[in-house]
């Protein structure tokens, strides 16, 4: 099974964007993205295996596998400018997919970290090794996650592997310091975000050579839902791509 969903193709295109999803997160959470982001670019969002029409396939519960997985699946299509957004865990990940890309000569024209902590601030809550009603609240709570859904005995059964494992992944990752980004970074966080503050954000800017930013919006951890349009033009501006046909 492929990596990589694409809601609508786009040959034309003169950049590429890569999104990569929340724990517990699938490509559905950008299908929303390709028809209102400019037609210069073309949406690609990481299908992590283990959910959704992967549900078959083994879940990876290594960070540096999983990375080195994405960015052997993200390679082929770097044959144009391209850029990475990551939202939560996402954004770590996209993080270290730039960082892999760079070394072997593929150089993302920007990195967008949203709603995370920097890979070196991390913290150390643990969630994967709460019981099943604790950790179905807390991901709840945080709103990425339908709550009724949740709630149906039969669908909490299904997705409760691949959450638990997403956060053990995640909580598990540990920064390892190296050849730093050369590349634009900016850092999008919701400004009533109970995981991280615009102040916890800004420390991305230490991981990269290249200029960093930092955008702050309305809402909770996952405010680029109801703010959706506001952020895809907030990275159609960075990008400096054109916003119309």
């Amino acid at each position: 099974m492929t990596w990589l969903r694409c809601a609508e193709a786009r040959p034309w295109a003169s950049l590429r964007l890569f999104c990569l999803p929340h724990a517990g997160g699938s490509a559905v959470f950008y299908r929303a993205w390709a028809k209102e982001i400019s037609p210069a670019v073309e949406v690609q969002v990481v299908q992590y295996p283990g959910r959704a029409d992967r549900m078959r396939d083994p879940l990876v519960s290594d960070a540096g596998q999983l990375t080195r997985l994405i960015a052997g699946a993200v390679a082929p299509l770097t044959d144009r400018p391209f850029a990475l957004f990551g939202h939560s865990m996402g954004a770590v990940l996209a993080y270290e997919v730039a960082r892999l890309l760079q070394r072997r000569g593929h150089v993302p024209v920007h990195l967008f970290a949203s709603g995370a902590r920097p890979p070196h601030d991390r913290g150390g809550e643990r969630l994967a090794d709460k019981d099943d009603d604790t950790l179905v609240a807390e991901v709840v709570g945080l709103g990425g996650t339908d709550a009724e859904a949740m709630r149906d005995p039969e669908l909490r059964e299904l997705v409760l592997p691949y959450i638990r494992n997403d956060f053990a992944l995640i909580e598990n990752y540990t920064h390892v310091p190296g050849p730093r980004l050369t590349v634009p970074l900016t850092a999008f966080t919701g400004d009533a975000d109970p995981h991280v503050d615009a102040a916890r954000a800004a420390r991305w800017g230490e991981l990269t050579d290249g200029p960093f930013a930092s955008r702050e919006f309305p809402g909770d951890h996952f405010y680029l839902v109801p703010q959706r349009s506001r952020v895809l033009a907030e990275i159609m501006r960075t990008l400096e791509v054109p916003t119309g046909p």
